[in-house]
């Protein structure tokens, strides 16, 4: 939980329903929730649940505004730390609520979980284009470590000689907003 919002972990059931774009009786959604992004982070998340079992606390997560309990987007994990304690994170807001801060916030949050939770480093990335979300990496802590010709790569790191790559693993997207630049990153890619 945040000042403003509330990362609240997916079930799998919720996952479906995000899946299928139908809110199940107890869920508060925005319009425009979920976008395509959001659809494929709860796809993936679904995918690792059937492969080897819910991976929580490295999961997917909705964003809710805590004042209302509405979710606005997405935020997870693409699965466990592999063998050197590295995670791959994605994000992502429907458009009315970007430009506000809360992808920063919501960032932070997930940052915090997997710091709490013994990680040693986290990985996202951007298209060259997507400032938004090179922003929203820079502001919540993560810092720039490379580019190749499509995408930016931010890590953050929390051990000293951690024998981590400079990035890898997962492709940014500018999630389902066409051309315009929007705030998402790696796991809200639609396959």
């Amino acid at each position: 939980m945040t000042t403003r919002l509330v990362l609240h972990p997916l079930t799998p059931a919720e996952a479906e329903c995000v899946v299928q774009g139908r809110p199940g009786p107890d869920a508060l959604w925005a319009p425009d929730y979920p976008n395509v992004g959001d659809r494929a982070g709860a796809r993936h998340f679904l995918e690792h649940c059937a492969d080897t079992g819910n991976p929580q606390p490295f999961g997917a997560y909705e964003i809710r505004l805590r004042e209302d309990g509405h979710a606005i987007g997405g935020a997870g994990f693409h699965g466990v730390p592999d063998d050197r304690g590295q995670v791959t994170i994605g994000y992502g807001l429907i458009p009315a609520m970007r430009g506000k801060g809360y992808a920063s916030e919501a960032l932070r949050a997930l940052l915090e979980i997997a710091r709490t939770a013994g990680v040693a480093s986290v990985r996202g990335d951007a298209d060259l284009d997507n400032t938004a979300s090179q922003h929203v990496m820079t502001a919540a802590g993560m810092h720039f470590v490379g580019e190749d010709d499509l995408l930016r790569h931010y890590r953050i790191d929390w051990t000293a000689g951690s024998a981590a790559e400079p990035w890898g693993g997962a492709t940014a997207t500018d999630g389902a907003a066409g051309s315009e630049p929007s705030p998402e990153v790696s796991a809200r890619r639609p396959s």
